[in-house]
């Protein structure tokens, strides 16, 4: 027996768009649809528009190990494991985008945010972008220099509180709230620190220590990028 009795008639194959309905259409009979080539055209469209080798095989009716099949004998490159959990969790693509600076004062302030995340800002986390510091304004210039500079929506960030045990939690949550225009609902449960056990930290400010997160890898990266090392 041939091995490609079970392959596409020449003339089905020139009328097949690369259409996962259209797919379908064509091989109704299910055991033709596992034996029938894939279009390169089909899997490098539905694979380059972030869908996984099993979403593709779900829609045109085959088997994983078919479209794997396919994809490796047209050399079409991968995802690595990162990639592929980070286009599964932003499925309409990055949640950001890169606008430089377009006039003085725009680029004194990127300046201003690259200058604060290399000074201030934790570089061993390559997940997620987080600055901390006892001061509203720096806070507030750092906030918008992502929402600015990234498109980074301030709805997105996160926020954490310390604050010493001699410290009212709720007048420093206020007091953050307030400052930052930011809602309480993005702050994480307030991290209580005995007073006097980090030195004289403590006595910076009365309102505690607050630290801006935000969880991208690929903007975290980017940033990395930018830094002056």
């Amino acid at each position: 027996m041939s091995g490609n009795r079970f392959w596409p008639r020449k003339g089905a194959q020139r009328h097949l768009r690369p259409d996962p309905s259209e797919y379908r259409r064509i091989y109704r009979n299910k055991w033709k649809r596992h034996t029938a080539r894939i279009p390169k055209e089909l899997l490098t469209r539905e694979y380059g528009c972030g869908k996984s080798m099993q979403d593709i095989a779900n829609l045109i009716g085959c088997s994983l190990h078919k479209v794997k099949f396919w994809m490796e004998r047209y050399e079409i490159s991968r995802r690595s494991h990162s990639d592929a959990v980070y286009l599964s969790k932003h499925p309409n693509g990055d949640p950001f985008r890169f606008v430089p600076p377009k006039n003085v004062e725009e680029a004194k302030l990127f300046g201003l945010g690259i200058g604060l995340y290399w000074g201030e800002g934790t570089k061993a986390n390559h997940t997620s972008i987080r600055l901390g510091n006892t001061d509203p304004l720096l806070i507030k210039k750092f906030i918008e220099f992502l929402v600015k500079f990234f498109r980074v929506k301030r709805e997105d960030m996160r926020f954490g509180l310390q604050v010493f045990s001699d410290m009212d939690p709720d007048t420093a949550m206020d007091f953050w709230v307030k400052n930052l225009k930011i809602k309480r609902g993005q702050f994480w449960k307030t991290t209580v620190t005995r007073s006097g056990s980090i030195g004289t930290y403590r006595k910076k400010r009365q309102y505690g220590v607050v630290t801006v997160h935000y969880q991208n890898s690929r903007l975290r990266k980017l940033l990395g990028s930018l830094l002056p090392v």
